[in-house]
């Protein structure tokens, strides 16, 4: 089954309930591969991410963090990577005193293709598969001018966004084919969708994430056939609470608020929580006209 889910940018939190997930994606049970009598238990809705082996990018900071902690209180094993070894560590850390130990730290530079294998690597010394590859890193630019950023922040942003997500899923192919239920994860951008004008990052970043979209399009066409279902996700500028904090259940999920990393997170996990059969290609969130032009 092949979907393409569209939901308004704005969550209500009465409706952060699976059922809700379901009404506001304007889908029938029959459509989720789902009988009218059969349960969300029953049909895996609510099942755990335990024994699931998940590796993030860009997960020191921002919503890579976020994932990272969340897949973690839902059960995962975790792995979590960026540019700096030690800020890997110090969210390896949070997650630890949670009480959940198997999470693991690597640094990996996605605009440098050696520190991509040499990540692959390391990942494959600690685990023979992944279950679910994230791909969250990319380089923010912002500017309106193209004159505005320097030649190594144009190649830096292009290679991180773009470049480095192709080496980051060819290089963890293997382990992931090796999952008996591979899925891979993009967080693409609203930049990334043809004719979006309504942000202020540098032209390169659009660049990096239309490039992001096209080989995700076409990646989930071709690892479709080996059980590889492939998941993007397309947010306008969403608000990012710690969700560590008492902010990340009290922000305001209401239809006149902004978009929250909370409702982004549940997307995620709804999509992979769905039996093989359905396969939710992407998520397209409809930006407010009046809300602010996005900086993610």
């Amino acid at each position: 089954m092949f979907l393409t889910a569209v939901l308004p940018q704005f969550v209500d939190p009465d409706r952060s309930h699976v059922v809700g997930q379901m009404l506001l994606l304007g889908l029938t049970c029959a459509q989720l591969a789902l009988s009218c009598d059969e349960t969300p238990e029953a049909a895996g809705i609510y099942m755990s991410f335990e024994q699931q082996r998940v590796v993030i990018t860009g997960a020191s900071r921002d919503f890579g963090r976020t994932l990272a902690i969340r897949f973690a209180q839902h059960g995962a094993e975790v792995f979590v990577s960026s540019r700096s070894l030690e800020a890997s560590r110090r969210v390896a850390g949070e997650i630890r005193d949670l009480g959940h130990e198997h999470v693991h730290a690597f640094a990996c530079d996605l605009a440098d293709p050696a520190s991509i294998r040499q990540f692959a690597a390391q990942v494959a010394q600690c685990t023979d598969r992944v279950d679910v590859l994230v791909n969250n890193g990319a380089r923010w630019l912002e500017g309106p001018d193209l004159l505005s950023a320097s030649d190594e922040d144009v190649t830096d942003t292009i290679a991180t966004g773009a470049t480095g997500t192709v080496l980051t899923v060819k290089r963890l192919l293997p382990l992931l084919l090796a999952s008996d239920r591979p899925d891979v994860v993009n967080m693409i951008s609203a930049a990334g969708l043809p004719a979006h004008q309504r942000s202020n990052a540098h032209d390169a970043f659009y660049a990096a994430k239309s490039a992001q979209a096209g080989f995700a399009d076409i990646l989930s066409k071709r690892l479709r056939p080996q059980g590889v279902r492939v998941i993007s996700l397309y947010p306008p500028d969403f608000c990012n609470p710690d969700p560590l904090s008492p902010q990340w259940e009290s922000t305001p999920r209401g239809s006149g608020d902004m978009l929250t990393a909370h409702s982004v997170a549940e997307c995620v996990f709804f999509a992979l929580r769905q039996p093989r059969d359905c396969f939710i290609k992407s998520f397209h969130f409809e930006q407010a006209p009046d809300g602010p032009a996005e900086h993610r």
